[in-house]
């Protein structure tokens, strides 16, 4: 019944987490094209008021008219949308799918004993840690050199190196599919931070002193503005781990840190190119096509890089019966899959239970590689292959 619960829990935090998600990163890319693609205002009377930029666009069959106020409008209305919600919700649900999979089943999703024999409440205790540290120092570089000359490209430079060290360091000593999780994560945590204590903060210092009467000081929207650039970036670099979750071929690779660095690394630059593209339609900068080629050939490369190589020759027999197979299932799958733990509610014990999954033990285990999770009990090449013969000759269950 635990299980089953977990399952469902999993299953509806999952949910609103991808809801969020859309709603936050929607919001975030909205106004990014938003921001690069106003331009100087035609009307004298919007030029008295203050607005430094105007878009006219189209949409649903209405015309839209958003302008942008130069620091601070001469006045605000009773009624001021805030965009946070979105943020919070995101990081909120995450972090809630992310203790009811990793942190609650700690031993089992965070500890590869190959990697880290250590006990699971350490390994999730460093995983939660490792949120805040990237936080820190990633907070400390932008308040050091984030307002100095040529800031954005330190502060750029020391978060690339802050990636790379991160998920070098997971891939060190959690399981694939965690460390790729986890670096994600921290990531995510920086994004909805920067809103929590930069972003939200700064605005309402400049609504609060607007209402006040007065002077704004500026610096808010240049922070502000600055932290919602660096989110952008970060995006798509996130979205990525969080997919990967579910394609073992990226996280279970020898050099996983290495795949998952130039992952991230293709992410931004894909993110660039559409970035500056706002930018190049209206004549502001050079067509930023060359950021679309790096990130594609990372892409391929990596695609290159991964490509499976002919399996070793493993000797098995020309017909594979159920009394091969079933003390394969008895010694590597029961653990999870059996009498007393039914993991995602699948039971491998019953002869009628492998027949109605033959297709999923065969694909988890043969073609995904997936399973066991972080091959804990120890499957060998020898014992794929039985599985893999047993299920191409019809999954015989007698």
């Amino acid at each position: 019944m635990e299980n089953y619960l977990l399952d469902w829990a999993n299953l509806l935090l999952r949910w609103v987490h991808v809801i969020t998600v859309i709603a936050w990163v929607g919001s975030s890319f909205y106004f990014v094209f938003l921001d690069l693609s106003l331009t100087p205002p035609v009307d004298e009377d919007l030029k008295r008021q203050g607005v430094d930029g105007e878009l006219w666009a189209v949409h649903g069959g209405g015309f839209y008219h958003p302008v942008k106020f130069n620091v601070a409008p001469p006045r605000l209305p009773a009624h001021l949308h805030w965009f946070f919600w979105e943020s919070y919700s995101t990081w909120l649900s995450g972090f809630a799918l992310f203790s009811v999979l990793y942190l609650w089943n700690a031993g089992t999703f965070l500890v590869d004993r190959q990697r880290m024999d250590w006990p699971p409440a350490v390994a999730a205790g460093v995983a939660l840690a490792s949120l805040y540290l990237f936080w820190t120092a990633y907070n400390t570089a932008c308040r050091l050199w984030g307002g100095r000359r040529n800031g954005d490209a330190v502060v750029g430079a020391v978060v690339v190196a802050l990636v790379c060290v991160a998920a070098w360091a997971a891939c060190r000593v959690f399981p694939g599919r965690a460390a790729f999780l986890l670096v994600g994560a921290m990531m995510a945590t920086a994004m909805s931070a920067n809103v929590f204590f930069w972003i939200i903060p700064g605005q309402r210092k400049v609504v609060a002193a607007i209402r006040a009467g007065e002077p704004v000081d500026p610096v808010h929207g240049r922070r502000g503005k600055q932290r919602s650039v660096h989110n952008t970036y970060f995006t798509l670099p996130v979205l990525f781990a969080m997919l990967s979750n579910h394609y073992s071929f990226l996280w279970s690779h020898p050099r996983n840190w290495a795949v998952l660095i130039l992952m991230m690394l293709a992410g931004a630059a894909i993110r660039q190119f559409f970035v500056l593209r706002h930018g190049a339609k209206l004549g502001r900068n050079r067509h930023p096509w060359p950021y679309a080629l790096v990130g594609v050939v990372l892409v391929l490369g990596v695609i290159a890089w991964l490509r499976p190589l002919p399996a070793p020759a493993v000797a098995v027999p020309a017909q594979v019966g159920w009394a091969q197979v079933q003390p394969v299932l008895a010694q590597r799958c029961y653990a999870c899959h059996g009498a007393q733990v039914q993991m995602k509610g699948l039971r491998f014990d019953e002869p009628q239970a492998v027949a109605a999954h033959a297709s999923e033990i065969y694909q988890q285990a043969v073609v995904l590689r997936a399973m066991p999770m972080n091959n804990a009990t120890g499957i060998t090449e020898q014992e794929r292959a039985l599985i893999a013969g047993w299920f191409q000759g019809g999954a015989p269950v007698r």
